[in-house]
């Protein structure tokens, strides 16, 4: 029985590490991937040796089974939570709305903003960047301001230079400039 709990419990650790490791092969974190696949191995290693040198019962079958959908649901969770990568977004809005522009620049999120011809007249259309885990907030701010918008959201897989590059280095530069600050002081 201990084995059986056992087999269960890799799978619920298993399953998890292999939706990371995943995610970071897919979104080109191969130095992360690389270690997330090491770990996976570990874990894969000991949960076969536990299948093929125990009793091959039903029960084992059956907690391999449970683990491995529990391990796929908290994979999904964790990942979820850790929202990895970028977001982009076309927003289409039947008028341009000036407040909507600013107020998004102004919480830091990178706009462009473009006219277009749609079936019933001109649209007005914004191209947004922003990081996974400012996706609620990004959303929830449209619909303040635009509730019949209409929205495309995308996950680029790379992109280069624009505003949001150069944000994220100014604040890593500056995140630097402090820890040096910080490791001279100390």
């Amino acid at each position: 029985m201990l084995d059986v709990l056992l087999i269960f419990l890799v799978q619920i650790i298993f399953v998890p590490i292999l939706t990371l490791r995943t995610v970071f092969m897919v979104k080109n974190e191969n130095k992360k991937a690389s270690v997330v696949g090491a770990l996976e191995a570990v874990v894969y290693i000991f949960g076969v040796s536990l299948v093929l040198t125990g009793e091959q019962s039903i029960a084992a079958m059956i907690a391999y089974s449970l683990g491995f959908g529990i391990g796929i649901y908290i994979g999904g969770i964790i990942e979820t939570k850790l929202a990895i990568g970028y977001t982009a977004y076309n927003v289409n809005l039947p008028s341009k709305n000036q407040e909507l522009l600013d107020r998004l620049r102004n919480d830091g999120y990178g706009v462009t903003n473009y006219t277009g011809e749609g079936r019933d007249g001109y649209r007005y259309k914004m191209e947004i960047l922003t990081k996974r885990s400012r996706e609620r907030e990004l959303e929830l701010i449209i619909e303040m301001y635009e509730p019949k918008a209409f929205i495309i959201s995308y996950e680029p897989r790379k992109f280069k230079g624009g505003f949001l590059v150069k944000s994220m280095k100014k604040r890593l530069k500056k995140k630097q400039q402090q820890e040096q600050s910080s490791a001279t002081s100390a």
